[in-house]
C-alpha cells in the first residue's frame, strides 16, 4: 500500500524551496539592514497561552491542534502553534522584559485545521515585532518595512488597506458595554458576524447610527477623516484620540508618497489588535498584515508594554511571485568527472572540488549516470597530461589545463558567459 502525505499539507520540491530561501532572504536582509534581531519560538506551546488571555476568537480555538502532554497525572494540554505574535509575545516576556525597545523577526509555521483538507493546515510567515514603541512612526516604520520587502520580491501594484481597531474598540465603550462583552462583540464582528450588528442597533439606535457609517468607512486620504470629528466628539469623546491616532499615520504616509485605502471594516482576524491595523493585497489575494496590540503584554502578564508587528504569509506569495533566473555560484554549477574505479583519481577530484568551491562555486562530483546538461562546466580529470579538460556546456568549447590555478582562472575568465 503507498503511504501519502496527510491531508492539508504539502511537500516542497527543490525548485519551490529555491522560491521559499528567496523569500526569506529578501525578508531577512530587509530585517536586517532596519535593525531587527531574530528569534525562534517553539513549535508547541501551552494551550493556555492562547486561552487565559482571551487573546483569539473561539473560531480560532476551535481549528487549533491541541493535545495533552502526559506528565504523569498532571500534564498540560499543548497546541501546535495557531500564530506567531503571541509565542514571540511570550519570549520577550520570559527573557526580554528589561529591553526599553525590542526590534524582533522570526520565520515560522503555524497549524490551523482547515476542514475540507484542501487548504494548507501548516502554513509559513514571515513575521515582524517591534515592542517598546507607540509612536506613530512605530507604525509607519512597519508599514514601510513590510511594503519594502514586497517590492524586493518584484511584486508591483500592492495594495495597502488601513483600518483601526481602537475606533471599533471605543465605538463599543459608547454601547455601555462590559470589557469583557466588549471583547466578546469585537471578536464576533471581525469574524463577520452581522447579527450582532443587528442586536446593537435595535438596542442602543442612538449609537447605531454611527456604527453604520463607521464600518462603511472607505477613502484613500485623511481628509474625511478629519470630518469624522464633528459627528463623533459630542457623542463619544473617547473616539476622537484613537481617530487622531489613525490621523496621524495617514498623514505620515501621505506625506512619505505611500498610497492607501483606508476600510475600517477589513480588521477581521486581528483579535487582539487596539490601534492601527495595515493589509497587503495583490488583487484579491492578502499577502500579510499586522498593527498595534498595545494591551497584549500585559494580558499575558508583562509590565504595560506598547508593541506592533505583522506577518507576510510565505505560501501565498510563493504563488504570487516568479522565480529570478539564477545568478552567480548557480549559473557557473561545476560537475567533475573522472574514472571512479582508480582511487587515484577520485582523490584528485575530492581536492580538486574542495578548490573549486572555496573560489564560491557550487560543484559535484558525478555518480553513476548524472546528467551533465544540468551544468554549465564539465571537468573532466584523467591521469595523463593534461590533468584536466575543461568544457563549457553551452558552446562545447574544450580548454585544457596543467593545474587548478589554471582551472580557476580559465573559469574567472568566462565565469559570466
Amino acid at each position: 500500500m503507498r503511504v501519502q502525505k496527510c491531508k492539508g499539507t504539502c511537500d516542497l520540491s527543490t525548485e519551490e524551496m529555491r522560491l521559499f530561501r528567496f523569500i526569506e532572504g529578501a525578508f531577512r536582509e530587509s530585517c536586517g539592514k532596519w535593525g531587527y534581531q531574530e528569534v525562534r519560538t517553539p513549535t508547541i506551546e501551552y494551550l493556555h497561552l492562547f486561552t487565559s488571555t482571551g487573546t483569539l476568537t473561539p473560531s480560532t480555538l476551535g481549528k487549533v491542534y491541541s493535545f495533552l502532554d502526559w506528565d504523569g497525572w498532571s500534564g498540560e494540554r499543548v497546541v501546535l502553534r495557531p500564530e506567531g505574535t503571541i509565542p514571540a509575545v511570550r519570549l520577550y516576556i520570559d527573557e526580554m522584559a528589561e529591553k526599553k525597545l525590542a526590534r524582533l523577526f522570526y520565520v515560522i509555521n503555524t497549524f490551523i485545521f482547515e476542514e475540507t483538507g484542501k487548504e494548507n493546515r501548516e502554513k509559513w510567515q514571515c513575521g515582524v515585532e517591534l515592542i517598546g514603541a507607540d509612536s506613530i512612526t512605530a507604525d509607519v516604520e512597519l508599514i514601510t518595512l513590510s511594503l519594502e520587502v514586497l517590492k524586493k520580491l518584484g511584486l508591483k501594484n500592492i495594495e495597502l488597506k488601513l483600518s483601526h481597531a481602537g475606533l471599533i474598540r471605543a465605538l463599543l465603550t459608547g454601547f455601555g458595554l462590559s470589557p469583557e462583552d466588549q471583547g466578546k462583540v469585537f471578536d464576533r464582528i471581525l469574524d463577520g458576524d452581522v447579527a450582532v450588528l443587528s442586536r446593537l442597533k435595535a438596542e442602543t439606535p442612538d449609537l447605531a447610527r454611527l456604527l453604520t457609517p463607521l464600518l462603511d468607512m472607505k477613502g484613500n486620504n485623511a481628509g474625511f477623516l478629519r470630518n469624522l470629528k464633528t459627528l463623533f466628539s459630542s457623542d463619544l469623546p473617547d473616539f476622537i484620540p484613537e481617530l487622531d491616532n489613525f490621523i496621524g499615520v495617514a498623514d505620515l504616509l501621505s506625506a512619505m508618497g505611500v498610497k492607501y485605502q483606508i476600510d475600517i471594516a477589513s480588521g477581521r482576524g486581528f483579535e487582539y489588535y487596539t490601534g492601527m491595523i495595515f493589509q497587503m493585497f495583490k488583487g484579491e489575494i492578502k499577502l500579510g498584515g499586522g498593527g498595534r496590540y498595545d494591551a497584549l503584554i500585559p494580558l499575558m502578564g508583562g509590565k504595560n508594554t506598547p508593541a506592533s508587528g505583522f506577518a507576510l504569509q510565505m505560501n501565498t506569495l510563493m504563488n504570487a511571485i516568479e522565480m529570478p533566473a539564477p545568478s552567480g555560484p548557480e549559473i557557473n554549477k561545476i560537475l567533475l568527472v573522472t574514472n571512479a574505479s582508480q582511487p587515484d583519481l577520485v582523490k584528485s577530484a575530492y581536492n580538486t572540488a574542495g578548490s573549486l568551491r572555496k573560489a564560491g562555486f557550487i560543484v559535484s562530483i558525478r555518480v553513476d549516470t548524472e546528467d551533465k546538461a544540468d551544468f554549465k562546466w564539465v571537468i573532466e580529470i584523467s591521469a595523463a597530461a593534461p590533468e584536466f579538460t575543461v568544457i563549457n556546456q553551452e558552446n562545447k568549447r574544450k580548454v585544457s589545463a596543467q593545474t587548478i590555478v589554471e582551472v580557476l582562472k580559465l573559469l574567472g575568465e568566462n565565469s559570466g558567459s
